[in-house]
């Protein structure tokens, strides 16, 4: 097995669901914009920051600030999943039209619900299939299907979406808490045998060392509740192939670690990579501090 380089460094941006990697020059990187959600009727009612012009609105803030001029979405960047509705053509076309008319750079990973959406993709802006992309050792793709084989015997890190991860707190509504926030998950791999590669599969076996799990972007997306429940159906694909194979740890927007999550390995998995890091190896997500515990 070819010795897998390291990946250059990449931590999220406080407070944002939004991953930087320290690329030459960095990139932001966004899953689950879903625009369009909350608005199936013409002219439905939705918080301004879940529109098109909202979304956009914030993507270009946070990449003014953090003096970053590329950005990657990494899937379902529209909500409905089949075609794309006429009521949402104006929106999705506004959306893109902002985000290059500031002057980024813009890259798609298609997901499960962006049908029809790389015809309508405005010049300048470049797609990619579900199967995603290898850059430098990480490896982009939505979640919702199998990467290419070059992306799985070739990342040391996976980076996806598609879970809508989120952590249920104990702290009662009346006290100004929602039950339930949007959070991410990093998960640690150990080395692969020697039998798990050797093993005749319609894929090869991931030789990745971690995975990032990026929040839903969209403010209006419904969250799974990792440390309460199973995640639903459609997500299970994920946790299943990829993420119950390692130890997955949950990180809330602050940076606040949560604690483990109820998937994985049995405990005798590991050693160090068994024990509470930050999310951005070496040290906590810039701006947030020392990491703190919640119990769920």
């Amino acid at each position: 097995m070819a010795t897998l380089r390291t990946p250059p460094a990449m931590a999220p941006v406080p407070g944002e669901a939004l991953l930087r990697v320290e690329e030459a020059p960095p990139l932001l990187v966004a899953a689950d914009v879903h625009v369009g959600l909350g608005s199936w009727e013409p002219r439905a009612p939705r918080p301004y920051a879940a529109t098109g012009s909202g979304l956009a609105e914030r993507l270009i803030a946070v990449a003014s600030r953090e003096g970053v001029s590329r950005l990657l979405l990494l899937g379902d960047v529209k909500d409905p999943i089949g075609r794309v509705p006429w009521w949402l053509r104006d929106e999705l076309g506004s959306f893109f039209a902002d985000l290059t008319g500031a002057g980024l750079d813009v890259e798609v990973v298609l997901g499960n619900h962006d049908a029809e959406l790389a015809e309508r993709m405005p010049r300048g802006v470049r797609v990619r299939g579900a199967e995603g992309l290898l850059r430098r050792q990480v490896g982009y793709f939505h979640g919702h299907a199998w990467p290419s084989d070059r992306l799985l015997r070739g990342a040391h890190t996976l980076v996806m979406g598609h879970l809508h991860p989120g952590y249920r707190l104990a702290l009662p509504r009346e006290a100004g808490g929602s039950g339930k926030e949007r959070c991410w998950v990093r998960t640690l791999f150990p080395p692969p045998s020697p039998s798990e590669l050797a093993r005749s599969r319609r894929h090869p076996f991931p030789r990745a060392r971690e995975a990032i799990v990026l929040p839903a972007f969209n403010p209006l997306c419904a969250n799974e509740a990792l440390n309460r429940s199973a995640p639903a159906r459609g997500h299970r694909f994920m946790v299943r192939r990829f993420l119950a194979r390692g130890r997955s740890r949950a990180f809330l927007l602050d940076g606040t670690d949560v604690g483990e999550l109820p998937w994985g390995p049995s405990p005798g998995f590991g050693d160090q990579d068994a024990e509470a890091r930050p999310l951005n190896p070496g040290s906590p997500p810039r701006g947030a501090g020392p990491a703190r515990r919640r119990s769920g």
